[in-house]
C-alpha cells in the first residue's frame, strides 16, 4: 500500500474503535420507545421521535436543523464537517434514515411490549425487540453513533457528513420528496441507506409502481344479474390478465441475480366500495389496488400502457363497464456501479470491521434511496443492522451486535470515503 491508503486505513480503523458500543445499544432503545407510527387524522406524528434525535444530536455538540414537511412532521438534518473541508474540493457522504415506523398492529399477538425496547438473549446473541428496531431505528443510532465516532477520530477530515433523518418513509416518502426540494441533495456526492439489509451491501432496488383500480358496473338484484353490469366479473378478468402479465415479465426477465422477479400484486379489493355489503345486491363498484415492484430492465411507462391495454380489452368486452386506472406513485428500480467511489470505500471499510470481504446484495422493496438515486442523482447504497425479512412483523428485533458492528461500518466508510482515494 501507498503512505496515503495506509493512513486512511489506520484513521478508518480508529474511527471504526472509536463507536461506544454501549451508547449506540442506548440510543436504539430510546428511539425505538417513542411510538412514531405516524397517523396524522389520529394526531399521530414522528414529532417526538425527531425530537429526541434532534435533542440526541445537539447534547453531542452538534447543530441539527429541524424542518417541518407536514405539520407536527419534521425532518432531523445536521452538517459536521472537518476542520480541512474546501466545498469546492471535497466530498459530502450522506448517512439516511427515517423517524417512522409502521403500526404494530394487534399488541396481544407480541411476545414483547412492541415499544418496551427490550433486550433479550436468543440463539444467535443479544436481541433488541420492537416496533422499528430493525427498521430502522437500529440504524438510525448506528449513523449518529458512527458521527461521533468520525468526529473524535479526524477533527481535521477533509469531507462533509451530512445526517438526514426523515418521515414518511413507510407512506408517500414525503419526508426525502421535501430534502431533495429543499436542495439539502444538491451537494451531497454520495449516500448510505441505514436500512437493515443483513450487513450486504446493496447496489440495487426494486421500483415500485402503485395504481387504484375502480370499476363501474350497473347495480342490480343478485337474483336478475342481467339487469345490470357486475363490476367484480370485471375486475376478476381485469385481474386474470395482469396476473398474465406478471408472467409474460417473469419469463421475459428471469429472476435477478439480487432481487429475483418482478410482480404485479393485487394488495386491496373491495366492492361495494362504499356502504354495506349485501348478499342480493350486485354493487355498481369494485376497487383494487395494485402494487407492482419492478427490477432492472422495466420500464414504467410500458408496463402502465400494457395494463391499460388490459383495462380497455375488459370494457370492450363488456358493454356499460368502465375501469379507472389511477397511477399515483412512481418509483423507479434503482442501481450504483459498483466501481462508483462510495461503494469502493464500503468495499475497502468492510474487511476492517468484519474481517472478511464485502458481501452483496439487493433491496427487495423501494427506500427513500429510491428518490435520492432516480431524482438527485447521487450514488447510493443501503447496508444496515437487522433481517430483511423482519421489518413489519410481530416481535421486531434486531441483535445488538450487529448495531454496532453498522456503526463502525459506517464510520470507517466515511473516513475511507471522505479522506482516501476510493
Amino acid at each position: 500500500m501507498r503512505p496515503l491508503e495506509l493512513e486512511v486505513q489506520a484513521l478508518a480503523r480508529a474511527a471504526a474503535a472509536a463507536v461506544d458500543a454501549a451508547r449506540v445499544v442506548r440510543l436504539a432503545q430510546a428511539l425505538v420507545r417513542v411510538r412514531s407510527v405516524a397517523e396524522p387524522a389520529a394526531g399521530a406524528t414522528e414529532a417526538a421521535c425527531a425530537a429526541l434525535v434532534a435533542d440526541t444530536l445537539r447534547g453531542a455538540g452538534f447543530a441539527p436543523v429541524s424542518q417541518e414537511v407536514a405539520p407536527q412532521r419534521p425532518n432531523v438534518i445536521c452538517d459536521w464537517a472537518g476542520s480541512d473541508f474546501d466545498p469546492a474540493r471535497h466530498r459530502t457522504l450522506l448517512f439516511e434514515g427515517h423517524s417512522d415506523v409502521v403500526t404494530e398492529g394487534d399488541r396481544s399477538r407480541w411476545r414483547h411490549d412492541p415499544f418496551g425496547a427490550e433486550l433479550e438473549e436468543g440463539p444467535d446473541g443479544e436481541r433488541l425487540y420492537g416496533r422499528g428496531s430493525a427498521d430502522m431505528k437500529g440504524g438510525v443510532a448506528a449513523a449518529i453513533v458512527a458521527l461521533e465516532a468520525v468526529r473524535q477520530t479526524c477533527p481535521t477530515l477533509t469531507g462533509r457528513i451530512r445526517l438526514g433523518i426523515v418521515v414518511d418513509e413507510e407512506g408517500m416518502m414525503l419526508g426525502i420528496k421535501d430534502f431533495i426540494a429543499r436542495g439539502w441533495a444538491d451537494d451531497v456526492d454520495g449516500a448510505i441507506i441505514c436500512e437493515p439489509e443483513e450487513q450486504e451491501l446493496c447496489l440495487v432496488q426494486k421500483g415500485a409502481m402503485r395504481l387504484h383500480v375502480r370499476v363501474r358496473g350497473v347495480m342490480a338484484h343478485g337474483a336478475m344479474p342481467y339487469a345490470g353490469v357486475n363490476p367484480i366479473a370485471g375486475l376478476i378478468r381485469f385481474l386474470s390478465a395482469v396476473e398474465d402479465l406478471q408472467e409474460a415479465e417473469q419469463a421475459c426477465l428471469g429472476p435477478h441475480e439480487h432481487l429475483g422477479l418482478p410482480w404485479l400484486t393485487p394488495t386491496v379489493v373491495a366492492a361495494p366500495v362504499r356502504g354495506e355489503a349485501q348478499l342480493n345486491v350486485m354493487p355498481d363498484e369494485a376497487y383494487a389496488a395494485l402494487d407492482v415492484r419492478t427490477v432492472p430492465g422495466q420500464d414504467h411507462d410500458r408496463l402502465h400502457a400494457r395494463l391499460r391495454e388490459a383495462a380497455d380489452a375488459v370494457v370492450r368486452a363488456t358493454p356499460r363497464l368502465t375501469i379507472e386506472l389511477e397511477w399515483f406513485e412512481s418509483r423507479p428500480w434503482t442501481e450504483t456501479p459498483a466501481d462508483d467511489p462510495l461503494v469502493r470505500a464500503l468495499a475497502l471499510a468492510y474487511p476492517l470491521v468484519f474481517d472478511r470481504p464485502a458481501p452483496y446484495g439487493g433491496v427487495p422493496g423501494a427506500t427513500d434511496g429510491t428518490f435520492l438515486r432516480a431524482t438527485a442523482g447521487i450514488p447510493i447504497v443501503t447496508v444496515g443492522p437487522g433481517d430483511r425479512t423482519i421489518p413489519h412483523q410481530v416481535d421486531e428485533f434486531v441483535r445488538t451486535g450487529d448495531l454496532v458492528q453498522a456503526a463502525r461500518l459506517y464510520a470507517a466508510a466515511a473516513v475511507t470515503y471522505l479522506a482516501g482515494e476510493a
